[in-house]
């Protein structure tokens, strides 16, 4: 078994008891409220982005293109410096998100959440409050070092204080928020848009679900695992009892955290280079790059980020295509509460062969309605008939993501790590959720230019090979306790060369 995987008993959700106390659910809930930063940034950016008194400010040179008779519709926004202030948050997060590890292992989940919760308070005054460009790209960058401490310490917060049997339900709640965030994002921008200083309210208001993390995060515990890594064993025995309650055999679960803990410790050093070297951890590896992949490649996360643009584009008024942004983000947000029942009833597997089937679909029918109504260069307004059928297929594929694939980036590298590479393995994962969104949103809209309406069936054909591979590779986590984690890769078809008994007796073998 690889290092660090403790077995908890007969690894099963009921492995050390307990009960899904108010406390837990509480302390879970406070914690995933750092979701609304992420999700907040997310919804803002597009609509501020197509917002007239933020163009001529910032952006004259897509102002002008927008006047111009004759233009190519899919070509309006195509520009690398509207791009970048979206996407120079998430390079910020990139790199913040590499040095979150060793951070969290510092100061503990908690007080990494404050201090990017601090971090994103003061990005937000200052892209409020921007004169320049050079002044927005800063404050920008500052909200992007909040985002990349606030997503690398709150799902491993998630993870370790949520009982084995309720782990998914409670690690969804980071991305209820999320998605929160963007609904309350677009609802702002729906309302602010009519005032020449509705985009400065916009971006100023980032400081308030900063706020909200801030002010909650000040008031929780940390994880029974973070304070045994730094040496506070009766207060991590505390921690368990608060959460965990009367029924529980907190003494069983905190043996087995001791026991995983002393073995990280022992090999503490090197993390990173034993997550990409070591073969016992192949699979974690595979899988933090795996996940943040089908999140980008789905297309929706793009989609997302530019869904006033693209609504606009396909013929949408300015209103009208923020009302689109805000139609669609209620969608996401109310399909999540689907997520939440299933999701620890039904497994994770099932909700990424759904929520594929439903995107892919989706996808098809925009990319053909776009094309075949709109135009090759979308100089066809849309009849209303196909502009209300195509916000009703993208709310329908935003259901699909957001019930399914939208949660799971969150849910399944927070618990698959083993302890003594937990801390890399989420850095490494957030840093390719990050690094991989700032690609996407620097080239979406140059994409859109190129391949026009034929984007949506570029992307479907990524949905599909992306569940493939995970159907294929992933094995199902559905109610293992951290500490039993190993057993499943021991059990896969595939993975069982690389970890447990096939990995010693293949490390053994003269040929080896």
């Amino acid at each position: 078994m690889a290092a660090g995987m403790a077995n908890a008993g007969d690894g099963s959700a009921s492995a050390y008891g307990g009960q899904l106390t108010s406390s837990v659910l509480i302390t879970c809930l406070v914690a995933a409220s750092g979701g609304l930063i992420f999700g907040y940034d997310i919804g803002i950016s597009g609509g501020v982005s197509q917002m007239k008194p933020f163009l001529e400010t910032f952006f004259p040179k897509v102002l002008r293109r927008m006047a111009e008779p004759k233009r190519n519709q899919y070509c309006i926004f195509d520009s690398h410096a509207l791009t970048s202030f979206t996407s120079s948050l998430y390079l910020a997060g990139l790199v913040s998100s590499l040095a979150a590890g060793r951070v969290t292992r510092s100061l503990g989940r908690r007080g990494t959440m404050l201090a990017g919760g601090a971090l994103f308070l003061a990005g937000g005054a200052m892209t409020g409050g921007a004169v320049n460009l050079a002044m927005l790209i800063a404050g920008r960058m500052l909200l992007g070092f909040g985002v990349g401490f606030t997503n690398q310490a709150t799902p491993l917060y998630l993870a370790e204080m949520a009982p084995a049997r309720w782990r998914g339900s409670l690690t969804v709640a980071f991305q209820f928020f999320l998605s929160l965030g963007i609904l309350i994002a677009n609802l702002v921008n729906y309302g602010t848009a009519r005032h020449t200083w509705g985009w400065r309210l916009s971006l100023g208001l980032a400081g308030a679900p900063a706020i909200v993390i801030l002010v909650g995060a000040f008031f929780l515990t940390d994880t029974p695992s973070s304070f045994v890594m730094r040496g506070k064993a009766d207060l991590a025995r505390a921690a368990l009892l608060r959460v965990r309650g009367p029924d529980a055999d907190v003494d069983a679960e905190l043996k087995d955290i001791a026991r995983a803990v002393e073995t990280a410790r022992s090999s503490e050093e090197g993390a990173f280079r034993r997550l990409f070297a070591g073969r016992q951890y192949r699979p974690h590896l595979t899988f933090a790059f795996v996940m943040p992949l089908c999140h980008q490649l789905s297309g929706m996360m793009v989609l997302t980020f530019f869904s006033p643009l693209v609504f606009r584009i396909a013929g949408f008024g300015s209103n009208a295509a923020l009302m689109g942004a805000v139609i669609l983000a209620a969608v996401k947000f109310g399909s999540l509460i689907l997520s939440t029942l299933v999701i620890d009833r039904y497994g994770r597997k099932v909700l990424v062969m759904a929520g594929a089937v439903i995107m892919v679909v989706c996808q098809v029918a925009i990319s053909w309605i776009m094309g075949a109504q709109g135009g090759k260069s979308g100089e066809t307004p849309l009849p209303r008939a196909y502009g209300l059928a195509l916000l009703v297929l993208t709310c329908v594929q935003g259901a699909g993501f957001g019930m399914s694939w939208a949660p799971l980036i969150w849910v399944i590298p927070g618990e698959i790590f083993p302890l003594e590479i937990r801390s890399a393995g989420q850095s490494v994962s957030v840093s390719a959720t990050l690094g991989l969104t700032f690609v996407q949103t620097q080239t979406f809209l140059a994409l859109l230019c190129r391949l026009k309406y034929a984007t949506f069936a570029y992307y479907a054909s990524w949905v599909v090979a992306m569940a493939a591979f995970v159907m294929v590779f992933l094995p199902e986590t559905k109610g293992v306790p951290l500490e039993s984690m190993g057993s499943i890769w021991e059990r896969h078809w595939y993975w069982k060369r690389f970890v447990g008994d096939g990995h010693r007796v293949q490390a053994s073998s003269p040929s080896a």
